[in-house]
């Protein structure tokens, strides 16, 4: 959850969402509507989050700079139990 200052604002929705925030309020899945938009857009902004970083991966691929060391690391050290 991000905690930072808030502003208000005016949003319409159709009414079939706002009766979803009520019901969802209601049976205490949610503490308010506030909450429940709030965490709608954190995971959308967590989901266009991963679609950048997917993004990345397939123009960039999956090397980075710490292969060759995983890779030396696994021929050279040796754990003992």
């Amino acid at each position: 959850m991000i905690l930072s200052m808030s502003t208000q604002i005016a949003v319409r929705l159709p009414d079939e969402m706002v009766a979803f925030l009520d019901r969802t309020v209601a049976t205490g899945k949610a503490s308010s509507r506030a909450a429940l938009v709030a965490s709608a857009v954190e995971r959308e902004m967590r989901r266009q989050a991963a679609e950048q970083d997917a993004q990345v991966l397939r123009e960039r691929g999956t090397a980075d700079d710490l292969d060759d060391l995983v890779n030396w690391t696994v021929t050279h050290v040796g754990v003992e139990d």
